[in-house]
């Protein structure tokens, strides 16, 4: 074999290495969140104070996908179970319901391949709202609820694979209650979400 094509092929197994090298574009995160509603809420059927209705704090689990089409851009994909919360009136609890708010963000990582790399996000949460049950029947919420997420974070590489995370989103969860047909209220749950967790890159 000549000295050219001996070159090639050292240059055409180099690329082939550092080909299988490449990290994959797939990272799946598991999280715990705290979840703290922003509690704002227009006064109750035209009366009174405003911000008498509260939804509770929650701790939760969540499980997202990212998927990264450059080293510095992704999409996340977040997902849980619906998850229930309690409901009080001037501190009176009125009953209870379940929420399920999937969200879709794009990011952008600042310092891919550092130990410790910050990202932010922006994107869209679509929020189913099921079992609801306030007033004894009497009120109840609308079904879904389409709103911004806002999102900052950073992931700090263990090794290879595994990376630590620490993650904080904003989201806009409103909804209006419903009383003998009639919107009697508007409630602006707007959580904040502080989450922990492990990373796994494929």
């Amino acid at each position: 074999m000549n000295k050219s094509k001996l070159t090639l092929l050292l240059a055409a197994l180099c690329l082939s290495g550092a080909a299988a090298a490449q990290e994959s574009p797939w990272l799946v995160r598991v999280r715990v969140l705290q979840l703290e509603p922003a509690n704002k809420s227009d006064p109750v059927g035209g009366a009174g104070a405003s911000d008498r209705l509260h939804v509770s704090n929650k701790t939760i689990p969540d499980v997202d996908v990212s998927y990264f089409f450059t080293p510095h851009w992704a999409a996340e994909l977040v997902l849980t179970y619906p998850q229930k919360h309690r409901v009080t009136l001037d501190g009176a609890d009125i009953g209870s319901f379940k929420h399920l708010p999937p969200t879709l963000t794009a990011q952008y990582h600042f310092l891919p391949g550092a130990q410790i790399n910050p990202y932010l996000g922006a994107g869209v949460n679509y929020t189913l709202i099921s079992k609801v049950d306030l007033l004894g029947g009497a009120a109840s919420l609308e079904h879904d609820s389409v709103g911004l997420a806002l999102q900052a974070g950073f992931d700090v590489a263990i090794d290879k694979r595994w990376s630590f995370n620490v993650d904080v989103k904003k989201m806009q969860i409103r909804s209006d209650v419903i009383i003998a047909g009639a919107s009697a209220s508007r409630v602006k749950v707007d959580p904040l979400l502080f989450g922990v967790g492990l990373g796994y890159r494929f």
